[in-house]
């Protein structure tokens, strides 16, 4: 592999290898290979009027296996309020059409007054598009799922992004709804499909087993705060290949929680990330294994590869694998950092079996291993990491083998 200007130049051989299938490096357990857009139930030709029950009833009513299609009409855009995805069904986006979420607070509240607004529990709005305890349903393209994250809402005065930044300025948290929410489901598919401007992150993967990214563009502007790209959360089995991801927060954030499922068998595979906090694991790592992240070109992310805990959410790390990653314009290309928003707590991280290999920063950056809070130091393996020669490096209780 050759790399140029920060830009891959793939080998013929290699194009042709990722183009089939995801890696032969991957830890996903299943064998991912290019999704296939499912035939359609029915066709919904878009125009002026809101397309909410409309959506809905055929989603509803298309049979297992089929897609319901979106299309051109009078107008290329579906204005939409939240949907609910059922088991075995798939939404198929056509070019040059847009599914955009309605601006409008109150259709996303999930009780009385609960959206929109600034508060403690930040819980209060229900996403754009959920599917729950579905098998083999999906989003395709190369259609565009659009949000209007930064536009006013019709019955506030404030867009989705003004609250979150109100909020942090507050020290509260936002109630703003995600696009795409996926919880206890199987064998979940995004394939070849646009999604920008998201009032909050991007997409969840939540207690499942087997989630495919491929070919997904994710772009929403890095000043939009709390917007991740992709967030895998206490699940197995996920595959995130030959995608863009720019965000206003992590491009990626692979997330185990307390009293659920352990998060394993993950590969992020021959994708291109821009904007936003890195490929990160964390915050909660209550049990994250067999991560394997190869082929990765970042530029512009404030942090590159980045594993981040503390006391509150920390615990078990276990076998990283990052290879085949240049960084250009990374603030930070490589961060272990159990001291993450140095918060309270009983747990004690225990983070091993990390590697680093052929990892190349093209420009200026801090690499930070701060393993403060670590049950013993960690060990991490860097062969053939190459980082200009002002770069800086922060250490403690971390152990650098080659």
């Amino acid at each position: 592999m050759e790399y140029q200007s920060g830009k891959r130049v793939l080998s013929l051989s290699l194009g042709l290898i990722g183009l089939f299938s995801a890696s032969a490096f991957a830890s996903d357990s299943r064998t991912v290979s290019e999704p296939k857009v499912p035939s359609s139930c029915t066709v919904l030709k878009a125009d002026s009027s809101t397309a909410t029950s409309t959506i809905q009833k055929a989603l509803n009513n298309c049979g297992q296996g089929k897609a319901v299609r979106l299309s051109t009409g009078s107008s290329s855009v579906f204005l939409s309020g939240p949907l609910s995805l059922p088991s075995g069904v798939s939404l198929l986006i056509d070019k040059g059409v847009t599914l955009r979420a309605v601006n409008n607070a109150k259709s996303f509240e999930n009780a009385p007054s609960s959206c929109g607004v600034v508060d403690k529990n930040g819980k209060g709005c229900d996403a754009f598009i959920t599917a729950t305890s579905t098998t083999n349903s999906g989003i395709y393209g190369p259609g565009t799922i659009d949000g209007q994250g930064g536009v006013k809402l019709q019955d506030k005065k404030v867009s989705w992004w003004d609250l979150a930044a109100d909020a942090k300025v507050k020290k509260l948290k936002q109630n703003t709804p995600r696009l795409i929410q996926i919880n206890k489901s199987k064998n979940f598919t995004l394939y070849n499909v646009s999604l920008i401007n998201s009032p909050n992150f991007h997409v969840v993967f939540s207690d499942g087993d087997g989630f495919t990214a491929w070919k997904t563009t994710i772009k929403t502007p890095s000043t939009a705060r709390n917007t991740d790209g992709i967030d895998p959360m206490s699940s197995k089995n996920i595959t995130i290949a030959h995608s863009s991801i720019s965000t206003g927060d992590d491009n990626v954030a692979i997330k185990a929680y307390k009293g659920r499922s352990e998060t394993r068998n993950i590969s992020i595979l021959h994708n291109e990330f821009g904007t936003g906090h890195g490929m990160s694991v964390g915050s909660e790592t209550m049990g994250v294994y067999n991560v394997t992240v190869d082929d990765l070109v970042m530029t512009g992310t404030t942090n590159g590869l980045r594993i981040k805990s503390d006391k509150s959410a920390a615990g078990v790390v276990n076998g990283v694998r990052y290879s085949n990653v240049v960084m250009k314009n990374v603030a930070k290309p490589i961060v272990i950092d159990t001291v993450y928003e140095k918060k309270e707590g009983s747990n004690v991280p225990d983070w091993s079996d990390i590697t680093f290999k052929d990892i190349t920063s093209q420009t200026k950056g801090v690499v930070v291993l701060n393993g403060e809070n670590a049950k013993k130091p960690i060990e991490v393996t860097m062969k053939n990491v190459k980082l200009t020669s002002d770069s800086t490096w922060q250490i403690k209780n971390v152990t650098v083998k080659k």
